[in-house]
């Protein structure tokens, strides 16, 4: 990258801000339906049930917090044991459950978002989850199972493709994506959205590895992959909807 993109890029956000946001023409100030809480998921999708995550997490859990913040790493090597669909339920609840629904546009989740718009949507390739056949899935957290997209024996090859070749992602449990739908936040936030989406990118990732660590499981968040591939692995249209971050998951 020249030294002038790197610069305009560096300042863009700042200055987006500073100058051309003004928050009285949101689309919520100016009375627009805000985007809904969850990407809608047409009927004949086939549903997988899961286990309370909140009980299932309370449960599960080895450490308390403390200690698992203290013991957090990364981990690139797993164990060819799988996952059970309640460490799974516990997993998504702390990376995105829904505590409790105040309206129509606003939810309260297990992590903090700006304004409480949470722009993301979660995805799993599931490789090794009993009770999963091997395939692309969606969390629906508003309805506390997971919609089948696509029965897959070799989505996790595909998956470590789609991140230059990661193998540690082949062989992992299970890999979290997590795509973002820019026009949740916006509606609130407008151009300033960009910057906090980023910002909540990581709140989502960290109670992740804390889960991870607390079950005993290994986390390793990957930010280098193609985004072209990953969108399409995951059929969104790299538009209004693409991935932001990914995380492979798996036993110790």
């Amino acid at each position: 990258m020249s030294s002038t993109k790197y610069e305009a890029n560096r300042f863009f956000l700042k200055d987006t801000i500073r100058k051309r946001i003004d928050f009285l023409q949101t689309a919520q100030s100016r009375g627009m339906t805000a985007p809904p809480l969850q990407k809608p998921c047409p009927p004949e999708i086939p549903r997988v049930d899961l286990p309370d995550g909140a009980k299932a997490l309370a449960r599960l859990a080895k450490m308390p917090v403390g200690e698992a913040v203290i013991q957090r790493e990364s981990l690139r090597e797993y164990s060819a044991d799988p996952l059970d669909l309640e460490e799974l339920a516990a997993l998504l609840w702390a990376a995105q459950g829904v505590r409790q629904v105040l309206g129509p546009d606003t939810a309260l989740r297990s992590v903090p978002s700006a304004g409480a718009r949470h722009s993301f949507e979660t995805y799993l390739v599931a490789n090794r989850v009993t009770g999963l056949a091997c395939g692309l899935y969606r969390y629906l957290p508003f309805d506390g199972c997971l919609a089948e997209l696509k029965r897959d024996e070799r989505i996790g090859r595909r998956a470590a493709a789609a991140c230059f070749g990661q193998g540690f992602i082949a062989a992992s449990a299970v890999t979290f994506f997590w795509t973002a739908l820019p026009a949740r936040m916006e509606w609130r936030y407008d151009l300033a959205a960009h910057k906090v989406i980023a910002i909540d990118a990581g709140h989502v990732c960290q109670n992740l590895y804390l889960v991870c660590q607390a079950l005993g499981a290994g986390c390793c968040a990957v930010a280098a992959y193609d985004q072209q591939a990953c969108d399409k692995l995951l059929g969104v249209d790299g538009e209004e909807e693409f991935v932001m971050y990914l995380a492979a998951v798996g036993k110790r």
